[in-house]
C-alpha cells in the first residue's frame, strides 16, 4: 500500500477519533481560526504546483474544457447522489449525536465524504504517487485532512472516522489506474498535470472559506483532460506555430 495513501487513511481515522473524545475542549473561534488556515494551506499548495508549468495554454484549454465536461455531465451531482448512499449505510451503524438534527448531520457527513473521497487535492496526490512515487501532496493534504476530521468528529461524532473505509478503497482504485498511465507520459505533460492539480487546489482553498464556491467537482475531469491536451499542444500546435 503506498505511504500517501495510509497517511491520507490514518488521517482521517484517528482524527476523527480525536475530535469525538475532545471536541468538547475546542471553542468556535478555535475551529474557525483552523478553517483559514485549511484554506490558505490549500492556495499555498496550488501555488506550489502550479509554478513549473510548461504550458500555460494547455493548462487553460484542460481547465475549461475539463470543467465543462464536469457541468455537461453533471458530475458533482452523480458524486454527491454517491456520497449520500454512502452516508446512509454509515448511518445504519451510527446514530445521529445528541444536539445535532438528522438533516444537518445527514448533509454535513455527505460534504465530508466528498471531500475526502472525492477531491480533486486527493485525485491528484494520489495519481502523482502512482505514475512518480511522489507522496508529498497527499502527506501534505494528510495533515489537513487530520485537523479537518478532528474539527468535524467533534461535532458529528466517531463516524467521521468510517469514512477511512470508502476512501482507501477510491484511493487504491486511482493509484493502480496511475500505473497504466506512466508509460504514455512525458516530462512536460507531468508538469503540466502538476499545474492542472494546483488549479484544482486553489479553487478548493477558496472554497474552504467560502470565499468563492467554485464546482470543485465538476472539475475533477480537468486531472483526465490535461495529458492529452498537453500532449497535443507540444506535438501538434507549437510545432505549427513556429
Amino acid at each position: 500500500m503506498p505511504i500517501g495513501i495510509i497517511t491520507n487513511v490514518l488521517a482521517i481515522l484517528f482524527g476523527g477519533i480525536v475530535g469525538a473524545l475532545g471536541g468538547e475542549l475546542m471553542s468556535d473561534n478555535f475551529k474557525d481560526g483552523l478553517n483559514m488556515a485549511f484554506s490558505i494551506c490549500s492556495i499555498t499548495m496550488g501555488i506550489y504546483a502550479i509554478a513549473p508549468m510548461k504550458n500555460l495554454a494547455a493548462v487553460i484549454f484542460a481547465v475549461i474544457i475539463g470543467t465543462s465536461l464536469g457541468i455537461i455531465f453533471h458530475l458533482g451531482k452523480a458524486i454527491n447522489r454517491s456520497a449520500q448512499g454512502m452516508q446512509k449505510l454509515i448511518s445504519r451503524f451510527i446514530k445521529t449525536p445528541a444536539g445535532i438534527d438528522q438533516e444537518t448531520f445527514d448533509t454535513t457527513l455527505v460534504t465530508l465524504i466528498v471531500l475526502f473521497c472525492a477531491s480533486g487535492t486527493g485525485i491528484y496526490g494520489t495519481l502523482m504517487e502512482g505514475m512518480s512515487g511522489d507522496a508529498t501532496i497527499l502527506i501534505s493534504k494528510s495533515i489537513l485532512d487530520f485537523f479537518c476530521a478532528v474539527i468535524f468528529g467533534a461535532n458529528l461524532g466517531a463516524v467521521v472516522s468510517l469514512i477511512a473505509v470508502p476512501q482507501v478503497i477510491i484511493l487504491s482504485i486511482i493509484f493502480a489506474l496511475a500505473n497504466f498511465i506512466v508509460p504514455l507520459t512525458t516530462p512536460d505533460m507531468i508538469l503540466d498535470f502538476k499545474a492542472a492539480g494546483g488549479v484544482l487546489m486553489l479553487a478548493s482553498g477558496f472554497r474552504i472559506t467560502k470565499i468563492k464556491m467554485f464546482p470543485t467537482a465538476d472539475m475533477i475531469p480537468i486531472m483526465v483532460v490535461i495529458m492529452p491536451i498537453s500532449w497535443l499542444w507540444t506535438s501538434v500546435i507549437v510545432p505549427l506555430i513556429h
